[in-house]
């Protein structure tokens, strides 16, 4: 009996020790999980409010995710803050509308592989009263000296944006420094300081696309202007660790296929296209 017992527990003890052998040689043998074959296939897209605001990048950017499997993060900011987020290499490709701003981001060394892209106009808008009787009239720094003479409310982005820094431009070519209780300084996005604006029964500068995108009780009193001429150019930022997706990026903007849906957006809803395709090369 004593013997029977000494068989069972070595049989016992060999059924154990072949059990863990199998079990290490299982996690041994068993494949480490792979990375994510397209975790690097993602770029940061920095541009302005209006592109993102207007809807034109849900209609632009979920072909090009597609066709070639590149996830693009969209950071929608002023412009400022864009170029800021490029210099700083927290973004890839910046999609921007302030010309003399892009310029001197690629001369101090931060941009490469520039494009223009479309172009749009700004509009002076307000209140159907216009208690500054600027509607009608073709000069934008003449109707910007009636606002600030009758000191009638302007609401400004106040946010280092392609459009403040059209408004800006405007003010110094009319000779005025705005300030007082009528001049007011969103420090917002486009979609915010126009319902500020609204809230206010006051003038604003807008970019077209976003007005016609938006609700608004405001109108378009003045219109035309070559100053108030609206480019968005696109570029490389020369820092990116991903050159090689950033211009397919940059590629699939200018290309013809794209071209023709951006200068097709909104002509189903509004009558029109909210931006005018013209891919050029900068040099």
């Amino acid at each position: 009996m004593r013997h029977a017992r000494l068989f069972f527990m070595l049989i016992m003890m060999l059924f154990i020790t072949s059990a863990c052998s199998n079990s290490e040689s299982v996690q041994e043998t068993k494949p480490e999980p792979k990375a994510s074959a397209d975790s690097t296939k993602e770029i940061i897209l920095a541009t302005t409010t209006s592109t993102q605001d207007s809807g034109l990048l849900d209609v632009v950017l979920p072909p090009f995710e597609q066709e070639t499997g590149i996830k693009v993060k969209v950071i929608a900011v002023g412009t400022g803050q864009a170029i800021k987020l490029g210099e700083d290499g927290n973004a890839d490709v910046i999609l921007v509308h302030s010309k003399k701003a892009e310029d001197k981001f690629i001369a101090d060394g931060y941009g490469m592989n520039a494009y223009d892209v479309m172009y749009n106009q700004f509009l002076v808008i307000g209140p159907e009263s216009d208690p500054s009787g600027i509607k009608g009239m073709s000069s934008v720094t003449d109707a910007f000296k009636k606002i600030a003479d009758t000191k009638s409310i302007f609401v400004s982005r106040g946010d280092d944006s392609g459009t403040h820094k059209k408004e800006l431009t405007v003010w110094e070519k009319s000779g005025i420094k705005p300030e007082g209780d009528w001049y007011l300084s969103a420090g917002q996005g486009m979609g915010a300081t126009l319902k500020m604006a609204d809230e206010k029964d006051g003038y604003t500068l807008i970019d077209e696309a976003t007005y016609l995108s938006q609700k608004s009780n405001l109108k378009i009193l003045l219109e035309g202007d070559e100053t108030l001429f609206n480019p968005y150019g696109i570029i490389q930022v020369k820092s990116t660790n991903k050159p090689e997706l950033a211009d397919k990026l940059i590629s699939y903007f200018v290309s013809n296929e794209t071209q023709k849906l951006i200068g097709d957006f909104g002509k189903d809803k509004y009558g029109k296209g909210l931006f005018v395709p013209n891919a050029h090369k900068r040099q």
